[in-house]
């Protein structure tokens, strides 16, 4: 799992750690401040309310909790949270979804139908955990170009359409300074159709294949023009998110103090794209909790991993939630769904 290390540098005992634990899974699990009694007696803790109150407060000494100041409780601080994920959920197993995002990519659905069965595995991944489910479709360059159409919308508008071999569609406009002929146009997409059929898109060899000495100088401008239609496309990525009414509910809406950042990073693809560049560039679970990410969405924490052949990953599939996150599930839920895509589509790229 990938870390960041806590602030303190002081190990902790194994009765911290068991102390620390309890308190971390009571408030995931109750929202609220958790105080000795709370604890004293559970899953293996049997030493006096006394014992256990003296280490919460060397585990907030150490800056593993808080105390609020309405509450006799104290709560997980982000330094709480990361040791906890990084220390202890190591040692013991993890929650099971009960192969019910493996179902969800069953072989009902057409193997080419690949942004419907990303969608899928959102909404599942989500349901699973309340959380946000959020999967990054596999860059469009991963992809052939099937079939390209040029329309004229308006005398001076063009439309360029590509459809890929995984059925994604991307759609791109460009304005002129002078009326279009429609024979240009009918003859630039029977054009681009026979160049471009089959070839990667965003290949690097797309230049060579559109340039054609025999294209007159008003045909060799036009396609030119079009030519980012297809070049572009080689870092593009669809994102599939699902549960927004279940994270900004009331009390969610509370514990994410940064929701308007969260909000603009659904909204702006490549915002989130950029924090979930770790979980598309490495090869182990991505987790990063508050202040961790920057800082316009430093009220959340996202867990994520890679999918895709052994080769390298095509994408990410990530939950995102408040700090106050059922990592645990989170975690399991985040590699059985990596787990599941990267075998459903080694048919599509492998």
């Amino acid at each position: 799992m990938t870390t960041t290390g806590t602030d303190s540098t002081a190990p902790l005992t194994p009765r911290q750690e068991e102390v620390l634990r309890a308190v971390v899974e009571r408030h995931i699990s109750s929202g609220q401040p958790v105080g000795s009694k709370h604890i004293a007696g559970e899953g293996g803790l049997d030493w006096a309310s006394s014992t256990i109150r003296n280490e919460l407060h060397r585990l907030e000494d150490l800056g593993y909790l808080n105390h609020p100041h309405t509450s006799a409780g104290r709560v997980p601080t982000e330094v709480g949270y990361r040791y906890y994920v990084d220390e202890l959920l190591p040692r013991g197993p993890l929650p099971t979804t009960g192969g019910e995002l493996t179902r969800t990519l069953g072989t009902d659905v057409a193997r080419v139908e690949v942004d419907q069965t990303l969608r899928r595995l959102a909404d599942a991944m989500s349901e699973v955990t309340n959380l946000l489910g959020v999967v990054t479709g596999p860059p469009v360059a991963s992809a052939t170009v099937r079939h390209v159409e040029v329309l004229l919308l308006q005398p001076q508008l063009v439309t360029v359409v590509v459809i890929t071999s995984t059925g994604d569609v991307a759609k791109r406009l460009f304005a002129f300074d002078r009326p279009v002929d429609p024979g240009l146009a009918e003859w630039a997409a029977a054009f681009l159709n026979e160049r471009m059929q089959g070839l990667p898109v965003g290949a690097r060899s797309i230049a060579s294949r559109l340039a054609d000495p025999s294209l007159s100088s008003m045909e060799r401008a036009f396609v030119d023009a079009l030519s980012p239609a297809l070049m572009d496309l080689e870092e593009d990525r669809a994102v599939y998110v699902s549960g927004q009414a279940r994270v900004l509910t009331d009390e969610r809406r509370r514990e994410i103090a940064e929701i308007d950042g969260l909000m603009r990073a659904l909204e702006e693809r490549y915002a989130l794209l950029s924090v979930l560049r770790g979980a598309l560039d490495g090869t182990r679970t991505y987790l990063r909790i508050g202040s961790e990410l920057p800082s316009d969405l430093s009220g959340v924490s996202i867990v994520a991993a890679g999918y895709g052949p052994p080769r390298g990953n095509l994408g990410a599939v990530s939950l995102i939630g408040p700090v106050r996150m059922d990592y645990a599930l989170a975690i399991a839920t985040v590699r059985e769904a990596s787990l599941a895509l990267s075998s459903y589509v080694e048919d599509v790229y492998g």
